[in-house]
């Protein structure tokens, strides 16, 4: 593996990257003594024996090859190339900012990326730590999986539910589930503690529960949800997809509420958000609007914006002012300033195959943003662009693989 057109200084990531961090306030934190009721501060900071923190963000590159079931981690601080597990018939991947979620017929594979982020409110704490092979989770076909820093969460096609502990995939061990009763139409999402879900019983939209983390019904906010596509998590609540737009479903004081945001006008089923992309923690989330334009879904304003692209493969935000970035059939990432659906910057094109456009293709390009760079894979060049959303589109880096990337995701 090398890497071209290098315009970061990957010495000066490498040395922020060791240097011991300070303590939330500038100083050391006074040691309490550990018990049930009052935690240590390196477990409340997130620290897992074993685990170094450092200084900036350890960013890392999760990639699968769909056609030979070969897994890498990428270090995007130094560069370097894990290779990691091989599982034949690879058909998605899904990250919950430290582990991979590796799917295919025979279950999801577990894969420790090593490094991830805790997030106070305020400021950060970085960890990293070895990469390493969890095991295997139950799963068929069609299962979905969401996962928080206490739990995961696999959800069947079926709509029956496990709950794995977290602190068993960070010791290695995939452990044993807890079954949720019922069925749910959709994935079961985490969130401030708690499990969201949609129920039906078949004589009308989906509806909203809230769950506590065994299983039991907590609450059960004024909803309703028809024909159920798609999720995320955003510091203002879980949004979930519907076919008149999404739902919000959020904490407010000991309270949940959910609300909805609606589209404005009647949107056919083709044409509606139903895979949500965007920054892990940003409230800007984007989904393919058909097979030429792009939805945007601005949480904190609660408002839809539609941006007429051309024919879209893939889409992503880093929100805030960021553009919206879109993948289109030329193999072109393009940049578009959302709130006036201008284009303001094109690369040349960056997939050696064009893509097909539109939602519902298995192993599609990607597009994985952080607060600077995106990430876009190119499964046929076996490569990696790294793209500085911030600086026109300007492609800084390139990593070349030994495996075609068809599956890719960050963690850190």
């Amino acid at each position: 593996m090398f890497v071209r057109r290098n315009v970061t200084s990957l010495a000066a990531a490498v040395l922020s990257a060791v240097l011991p961090t300070a303590g939330c306030a500038g100083r050391a934190p006074v040691p309490e003594p550990a018990s049930a009721a009052a935690p240590s501060a390196a477990a409340r900071h997130g620290h897992v024996e074993g685990a170094t923190e450092a200084a900036e963000q350890q960013s890392r590159l999760l990639v699968g090859d769909g056609t030979t079931g070969e897994t890498r981690v990428l270090d995007l601080i130094t560069g370097r190339v894990h290779e990691t597990s091989r599982r034949a018939g690879l058909t998605g991947l899904t990250t919950d900012g430290r582990f991979g979620y590796f799917h295919g017929p025979g279950g999801v594979h577990v894969l420790d990326g090593g490094a991830w982020t805790v997030d106070h409110g305020d400021h950060m704490h970085y960890y990293r730590a070895k990469i390493r092979d969890v095991g295997d989770l139950p799963a068929g076909t069609g299962a979905s999986v969401r996962g928080d820093t206490g739990v995961t969460v696999v959800t069947g096609a079926d709509g029956r539910a496990g709950v794995h502990s977290r602190t068993d995939l960070e010791k290695g061990a995939t452990g044993t589930p807890t079954g949720l009763p019922g069925t749910y139409a959709g994935a079961v999402v985490p969130y401030a503690g708690h499990l969201i879900a949609l129920t039906e019983d078949g004589a009308g939209p989906a509806r909203v529960v809230v769950l506590d983390r065994s299983g039991r019904r907590v609450a059960s906010p004024e909803s309703a949800c028809e024909d159920p596509r798609g999720d995320a998590v955003t510091r203002r609540g879980v949004v979930l997809g519907c076919a008149d737009g999404a739902l919000l479903v959020h904490r407010d004081g000991g309270a949940f509420t959910a609300e909805k945001i609606p589209y404005g006008a009647e949107v056919p089923r083709a044409e509606r958000a139903a895979e949500f992309r965007h920054r892990p923690g940003g409230t800007t989330l984007t989904a393919l609007a058909g097979k030429s334009a792009v939805w945007v879904l601005d949480v904190t304003g609660r408002a839809w914006t539609r941006v007429r692209t051309g024919p879209a493969t893939a889409a992503n935000t880093a929100g805030e002012g960021a553009p919206l970035l879109v993948l289109e059939s030329d193999g072109a990432l393009h940049g578009y300033d959302i709130p006036s659906g201008e284009e303001t910057a094109v690369t040349e094109p960056l997939l050696r195959d064009a893509p097909g456009t539109g939602p519902g293709r298995a192993m599609a390009p990607v597009i994985e943003v952080d607060r600077s760079r995106a990430y876009l894979n190119d499964p046929a060049g076996r490569r990696v662009h790294e793209i500085d959303h911030n600086d026109a589109l300007r492609v800084a880096r390139t990593f070349d693989l030994d495996v075609r990337p068809s599956l890719i995701g960050v963690t850190g």
